[in-house]
């Protein structure tokens, strides 16, 4: 069976929002959370690219790539705000993890 290439797309985004969900569910250091975070954040705009093409051999929508455009200069302003704030929270308790995350390692 061929998968056209939007379908293709669309499970490649799939794939990038489960992965970055594990991530980050999983990791307690802070910066990797961010980078978990990123990679939902990629293939939610993969999928939404993807969903632009409704029919085979028409021409994409032009409104969900707007929406990726747009999602990309918020995603990288907001990740540049998060590694702003690890580093501060870094500075101020010499640890990437947050108290919480510390208490659980412990045990």
């Amino acid at each position: 069976m061929m998968f056209s290439g939007a379908i293709l797309y669309a499970l490649c985004g799939a794939a990038l929002i489960g992965i970055g969900v594990y991530g980050f569910i999983t990791r307690a250091h802070l910066l990797r959370r961010i980078l978990a975070f990123n990679v939902i954040g990629s293939g939610v705009f993969l999928l939404i690219g993807a969903l632009g093409h409704r029919t085979p051999g028409a021409e994409a929508d032009p409104v969900p790539h707007a929406l990726i455009i747009t999602g990309i200069v918020v995603a990288l302003s907001l990740t540049a705000l998060a590694v702003a704030l690890v580093l501060r929270h870094v500075a101020d308790t010499g640890r990437a993890v947050l108290p919480e995350e510390e208490t659980e390692e412990a045990v």
